[in-house]
């Protein structure tokens, strides 16, 4: 089971960090926020799926 969990947070983690670096944002702004998704785990997971991923290209204009 913890395998299966495993899997799961590395392809959202992948997933995530591909679409932040599609955004329309500076080169610092996706640094930061891929190096922040993937130090935070779920937690930032969920925050970027939940609320940033559509915020993004306001706060790095």
């Amino acid at each position: 089971m913890g395998f299966i969990i495993y899997i799961a947070g590395l392809v959202l983690s992948i997933l995530a960090v591909l679409d932040i670096l599609k955004k329309p944002i500076s080169g610092i702004g996706k640094i930061i926020t891929a190096v922040l998704v993937l130090l935070t785990s779920w937690i930032g997971l969920a925050v970027y799926f939940l609320y940033a991923k559509d915020h993004l290209t306001e706060w790095f204009k």
